[in-house]
C-alpha cells in the first residue's frame, strides 16, 4: 500500500512540474510571433501524414540534409542526440542498440520504409544486435522518425518502447547521381580507421512510367586496440567490412495505382580478439541478408489502399573460440499485409491486416535443427477532431502461435490552444511476446564467456505494459520548446537469471512488476539569421518494483547541447555536447550483476561543411575532442569510450 502512494505522489508531482513548465511557456508564449515554420510531415506517428507538433506522439525526426554534416555509419549514430535516446553498448566491443525511454533495445521497433526488419532470433541480444541497425545503407536515408513511447495499437509486438522508422529514397523524375567518400581515424591506440564510400544513381527508366535508383555503400574498419584496456592483446573495437546496397523501382500504373520493388543487399564480416577473463578469444561472424519488398499503392476516390509482401533472409557464420562447433544460422521472414484509409463522413480511419511466417534454422542453439512460428494481426485506427481537440483512438488484435491472442489499444488527444502552441497526451497498452530464444526450451545460449549456457523458459508469459504521457509544445519561426511527462508500469517483464560463476544451465524468468518513468526538456533557439542553439534533456527512473532495485544499464540523466553556425553561405559549424550521468547505473557482464555503479561522463563533438563548388561538399570535424574515458567500473567489464578521433569526407552530387 505504501509503494502505491508513493507512486501516485511521483506521478503528481511530475504532472505538476509538466504543467507549471506549461505555465512558464505560456507566459512568454503570448509575446512570441505567431507564425510557424514549413513542418516536415512525419507519418509513422499514425501512417497518415501530421506535422511533428500535432502529430499524435511524442516524434522528432533527422533529414539526411542533417545526417550529411555529421559522422554517421549506422542508425544508431545517427539517432544518438535525438530527444528520450540513448545508446548503450549492447557488447563491450563496438555494438550498439537503441533504448527509448530507458527501456531495452529489444522493446525498440526498427522499420524500414514501414515494414519491420529483424534478425533476433538468428542473432540474439546477447551478442549485441546492432547487424540491424548496420545493414541500412546511410546514404539512401531521406529521414528517420522516432516515436517515443508505446505503438503496439498500430505496429504490434516490439513497439512496446517505441519506434524507428528509417525512410529511404525514393527515385523521382529527374536525373540525379552523388559519389561521397569519408575517413574517421582515433589518436590513441592502434587501428580504429575506417574507409567509407557511397555512389548514388536515380532517375526516370521510362519518363512518366517507370523510376529507378541504386545506392552502393562500402566501409571497413580495422580492429582498434588501446592501452586502457585491461587486456592489451584484445580489440576493444571489432575488425568490420561491410557492404550494403539498396535499389528501388517505381512503375506508375495509372493515374490511380502504382507498385514499388525495393531490394536490400547487405553483407556485415565481423572479426576480433575478445577478452575472456585474461585469455583472448577469436571471434568471427559473418551475415548476408537479402531483403525484398513488393508493394501495390492504390489512390483512389474515397479512400488509399496498400498491399505489400516482404522477404528477409539472413545467414550467419557464427564461429567463435567459444563454440564447441562453427554455427550456421538462417533466419527467414515472410510477411503480408495490408491496409486501407480514408474518410467517413468527418473520421479518417486506418485500418489493415498482418500475416508472418518466421523460420530459424541454428545448428549451434536449436537442439532439434530448426524452428518456425506465425503470427497474425488485425488493426483500426479513427481519427477525428471536436473543436481544436484532435482525438486518435486505435487498437490491434495480435494471434501468437505460442502465446495467443493480445489486444492493444490506444487513445491520445492533441488540442491546439494556438495555430503554435498545442497540449497533448494519451495512454496505450501495449506487449511483446518472448522472443525464440527466451520460450523455446531447445534453445540455448553460450553464455558467461562460455562458461554457462542460457536455455528458453517455456513457462515464460508475455510482457504487457500501460504508458501514459502528458506533454505541451510550441514552436514559431525562431524558437520551440517542449516539455514531456511519461510513465511506463511493464508486468511480466522477461530477464536473464543472474549467474553465480558456478551455474552451468541459466534460463528466463518474469519479473512481476516494473516501472520507467521520467520527463523530457527540448528546445531550440534562432540567436541570430545564422546561429542557432538546441538542446534536450531526458531524466529516467528505472526499477524492479518486486525487488526495488534499478534496472541495469539504464542513465538516470541525458543531455545534448548543440550550437550551429551558418558562417557563411557556404560554411557551416557546429559544436554540440552529449552527457550521460549514471551514478545509479549498475554495470556488469551480460547475465552478472553486480554492486559497482558507473559514473556519468560527457563528450564534445565538433565540425564543418564547406561547399568549395557548387554540389562538391568537404567535412572535417573531431568526436570526443576532450578524449574523455569512461570509469573503472565501467572498463573493468571492457566498455572503453572511443578515443578522440578525427574524421573527413567529401561528397559531390549531379
Amino acid at each position: 500500500m505504501l509503494q502505491h502512494q508513493g507512486d501516485s505522489h511521483f506521478a503528481l508531482t511530475q504532472l505538476n512540474k509538466a504543467f507549471m513548465a506549461i505555465g512558464l511557456l505560456s507566459s512568454s508564449m503570448v509575446m512570441a510571433d505567431t507564425a510557424t515554420t514549413d513542418d516536415v510531415m512525419v507519418i509513422t506517428a499514425s501512417q497518415t501524414k501530421h506535422p511533428e507538433l500535432t502529430a499524435p506522439a511524442s516524434v522528432s525526426y533527422i533529414t539526411r540534409e542533417e545526417l550529411g554534416k555529421l559522422v554517421v555509419n549506422d542508425v544508431a549514430e545517427a539517432v544518438k542526440k535525438l530527444p528520450g535516446i540513448n545508446i548503450n553498448p549492447g557488447t563491450p566491443y563496438g555494438r550498439n542498440e537503441i533504448k527509448i525511454r530507458g527501456l531495452d533495445s529489444d522493446y525498440t521497433l526498427l522499420l524500414i520504409n514501414g515494414k519491420r526488419t529483424s534478425s533476433r532470433d538468428a542473432l540474439t541480444s546477447s551478442y549485441g544486435n546492432d547487424f540491424d541497425l548496420s545493414s541500412i545503407p546511410m546514404s539512401a536515408v531521406e529521414r528517420i522518425e522516432v516515436i517515443r513511447g508505446p505503438m503496439s495499437s498500430l505496429y504490434g509486438a516490439d513497439a512496446l518502447g517505441g519506434v524507428v522508422n528509417v525512410i529511404l529514397r525514393q527515385p523521382t523524375e529527374q536525373t540525379e547521381g552523388a559519389v561521397g567518400y569519408q575517413y574517421e581515424g582515433p589518436t590513441e591506440g592502434s587501428g580504429g580507421d575506417v574507409h567509407k564510400w557511397n555512389v548514388y544513381a536515380g532517375g526516370s527508366l521510362i519518363p512518366d512510367t517507370l523510376l529507378g535508383n541504386i545506392i552502393i555503400e562500402q566501409s571497413s574498419r580495422d580492429a582498434w586496440r588501446t592501452d586502457q584496456s585491461l587486456n592489451p592483446d584484445s580489440d576493444v573495437l571489432e575488425e568490420r567490412d561491410e557492404l550494403n546496397i539498396f535499389s528501388s523501382l517505381k512503375w506508375l500504373a495509372t493515374d490511380q495505382q502504382d507498385i514499388d520493388l525495393d531490394l536490400i543487399y547487405s553483407k556485415d564480416d565481423r572479426d576480433a580478439d575478445w577478452n575472456n577473463y585474461g585469455n583472448v578469444v577469436n571471434n568471427v561472424q559473418k551475415l548476408e541478408r537479402i531483403n525484398a519488398t513488393l508493394t501495390h499503392n492504390g489512390y483512389w476516390s474515397k479512400f488509399d489502399s496498400r498491399v505489400r509482401y516482404n522477404y528477409e533472409n539472413s545467414d550467419l557464420k557464427d564461429d567463435s573460440g567459444l563454440n564447441t562447433s562453427v554455427g550456421d544460422i538462417t533466419q527467414t521472414n515472410n510477411t503480408l499485409d495490408g491496409q486501407l484509409s480514408g474518410y467517413v463522413g468527418s473520421h479518417l480511419l486506418t485500418g489493415g491486416a498482418e500475416y508472418r511466417i518466421t523460420d530459424l534454422k541454428n545448428n549451434l542453439t536449436l537442439s532439434k535443427g530448426s524452428e518456425d512460428y506465425s503470427q497474425s494481426a488485425i488493426y483500426l485506427q479513427d481519427e477525428f477532431e471536436i473543436g481544436d481537440l484532435a482525438v486518435t483512438l486505435g487498437g490491434r488484435f495480435d494471434d501468437h502461435e505460442v502465446y495467443g491472442g493480445e489486444f492493444s489499444p490506444r487513445a491520445y488527444a492533441v488540442y491546439s490552444i494556438t495555430d503554435n502552441w498545442v497540449v497533448k497526451g494519451g495512454v496505450g497498452k501495449a506487449f511483446k511476446a518472448p522472443s525464440l530464444n527466451q520460450y523455446s526450451d531447445s534453445y540455448a545460449v553460450l553464455a558467461c564467456r562460455g562458461a554457462c549456457y542460457v536455455v528458453g523458459n517455456p513457462n515464460l508469459k508475455a510482457e504487457t505494459a500501460v504508458s501514459y504521457e502528458l506533454s505541451t509544445g510550441y514552436k514559431t519561426d525562431s524558437w520551440g520548446a517542449t516539455v514531456t511527462a511519461f510513465n511506463n508500469d511493464i508486468d511480466d517483464m522477461i530477464q536473464a537469471e543472474t549467474w553465480d560463476r558456478v551455474k552451468k544451465e541459466l534460463t528466463y524468468f518474469n519479473v512481476q512488476e516494473a516501472q520507467v518513468r521520467g520527463a523530457e526538456l527540448s528546445g531550440w533557439f534562432d540567436v541570430t539569421d545564422t546561429v542557432s542553439l538546441s538542446a534536450n534533456y531526458m531524466y529516467t527512473d528505472a526499477k524492479d518494483k518486486t525487488t526495488d532495485k534499478e534496472l541495469t544499464l539504464t542513465p538516470k540523466n541525458t543531455v545534448n547541447v548543440q550550437v550551429d553556425w551558418q558562417m557563411r553561405e557556404n560554411v557551416y559549424t557546429y559544436v554540440s555536447y552529449q552527457y550521460t550521468y549514471v551514478s545509479y547505473q549498475y554495470t556488469g557482464e551480460q547475465y552478472v550483476r553486480t554492486d559497482e555503479k558507473s559514473g556519468g561522463y560527457g563528450t564534445f563533438d565538433l565540425g564543418a561543411q564547406y561547399e568549395a563548388v557548387k554540389n562538391l561538399n568537404l567535412k572535417l570535424g573531431v568526436t570526443n575532442l576532450t578524449d574523455e574515458k569512461r570509469d573503472d567500473a565501467a572498463v573493468k567489464y571492457d566498455y572503453i569510450m572511443k578515443s578522440r578521433t578525427i574524421y573527413a569526407g567529401a561528397s559531390y552530387a549531379f
